[in-house]
């Protein structure tokens, strides 16, 4: 029977009792304990609240370096001359890159040390986007790798950090520190986007917004390496910014200039703070009177997703009023389901898998949506400007057309929450049995003896 051997660590979580050595109870001995062997941890409170906080600014600038691009695209298109299908193919790169790797971070994730994977996570995408900004106009599919790279550090850290707060929190407690995580998901996009094109109009040159982060990233690496305790899966259960100088424009220019130009990203922030927070909130009252609460939630808010969505890009052209208005209650809507859906999945796997499950949700999240989208959108409005006059207006209604498809597809997404609803309370019955979580050595025997019946003709008695 495989054995797992758990280290104590200075501020991790601790048994009750002190050894003379300065180790806790049990742990101090250094015995590795069998996977079925109960053990009691405990964490202080305020640590545990500091490493959740930790791990939300990390996310914070995961995000940002997703979306910083965006936020720089027509500079990056015009200085390696790329097309609009090649630069959306950027995205797609990416997302491509942070799919195909997160099911191995997954696998490491449930068997080795996930603080080493984090802190490997973030040391990657922060040197491949600061490389990224030294990369010469010639060598644009250096610029295409490196967006690779990023998405692969991406991938190692949204793949594992749910699971860590998912041992630092149970219940109500990870409900709410989910909702707060994934808050930054959409405040570190608008972020992101705001920084990349911020940063290129004050310097004139988008390369610096690449060349910022990383000072944020090594931040973040510190305080996780030092804040953020290596956590033995299943824990929870077990209880008992830098400055930018504006060159020649002074700081009431600069508020002028960014309150005409920033209103997406704003709205991004704003509408992906309350979201998270309604969608979380929603979920915690009411699964209390109803198990499926929270499929049932993310169903509704992309069913009136839709709609919004919808009318937001049709409105476009006539009233950019009621276009923003519409696209902000769709991101509102959208974002209520960040922490519900992670929620809904940490309720129904073991925690000895939690990573590898965040994995193929991320994975096949990404390789339905925005995986070939970004490409997808920009290969439909080049089909579709090609077959229409060259014009300003006809580029617009290409591209107008080509993103209708997502209301479409929100309506699909709708409809797969609602079969979630018919399955879930089945599934979180079979992750809380006991049997589910490990095999004892028994079992395992009984296995191997009953295989080598099988391939040896014989039938073997069970117990």
């Amino acid at each position: 029977m495989s054995r797992e051997c758990i280290k104590p660590q200075t501020g991790g979580p601790q048994s009750q009792s002190l050894s003379p050595g300065g180790q806790y109870g049990a742990l101090a001995s250094g015995n590795c304990l069998p996977p079925s062997t109960s053990a009691s941890w405990s964490l202080p409170r305020w640590r545990a609240y500091l490493a959740a906080a930790v791990l939300c600014y990390v996310n914070l600038l995961n995000y940002m370096n997703w979306f910083i691009i965006p936020g720089v695209l027509l500079d990056v298109q015009k200085y390696f001359h790329i097309s609009d299908s090649h630069a959306g193919l950027l995205q797609t790169v990416f997302i491509g890159c942070l799919l195909v790797s997160a099911p191995v971070f997954g696998y490491l994730g449930d068997r080795y040390s996930r603080k080493a994977i984090l802190s490997f996570g973030v040391l990657l995408w922060s040197g491949a986007g600061l490389s990224s900004s030294f990369i010469s106009y010639q060598y644009s599919w250096l610029f295409f790798l490196s967006r690779g790279i990023v998405g692969t550090g991406a991938a190692s850290y949204s793949t594992i950090a749910p699971t860590v707060l998912g041992d630092l929190f149970v219940k109500d407690q990870r409900t709410c520190a989910l909702a707060v995580f994934y808050i930054f998901i959409p405040v570190g996009s608008g972020l992101g986007y705001v920084l990349g094109s911020t940063v290129a109009e004050l310097t004139g040159n988008w390369r610096w917004a690449l060349r910022i982060m990383p000072c944020l990233d090594a931040v973040a690496l510190a305080l996780l390496i030092l804040l953020v305790p290596d956590l033995p899966r299943g824990a929870a259960e077990k209880q008992g910014e830098v400055p930018v100088r504006a060159p020649r424009s002074s700081w009431y220019e600069d508020v002028r200039y960014l309150g005409r130009n920033l209103i997406f990203g704003a709205l991004t922030v704003a509408t992906g703070i309350i979201g998270v927070m309604l969608g979380a909130e929603a979920s915690r009252k009411y699964k209390k009177v109803n198990p499926r609460a929270e499929p049932l939630i993310c169903a509704s808010s992309l069913f009136a997703t839709a709609p919004c969505l919808y009318l937001a890009l049709i409105l476009a052209s006539r009233t950019l009023l009621a276009s923003y208005v519409f696209l902000a209650l769709g991101e509102l809507l959208l974002s209520c389901n960040w922490a519900v859906v992670a929620d809904i999945l940490l309720s129904v796997v073991v925690p000895r898998c939690r990573g590898t499950a965040e994995a193929l949700q991320i994975t096949v999240a990404h390789v339905l949506g925005d995986a070939g989208s970004p490409y997808l959108t920009g290969l439909i409005s080049s089909v579709l400007q090609a077959e229409r006059p060259n014009s300003y207006l006809q580029h617009f209604l290409s591209l107008q057309h080509s993103f209708l498809c997502c209301a479409f597809a929100i309506v699909l997404g709708g409809g797969c929450f609602l079969l979630t609803a018919l399955h879930l309370e089945r599934d979180q019955a079979r992750a809380r049995q006991p049997g589910e979580e490990t095999l004892d050595s028994k079992d395992i025997a009984r296995r191997d003896t009953e295989r080598q019946g099988l391939l040896s003709g014989t039938s073997t008695p069970t117990e």
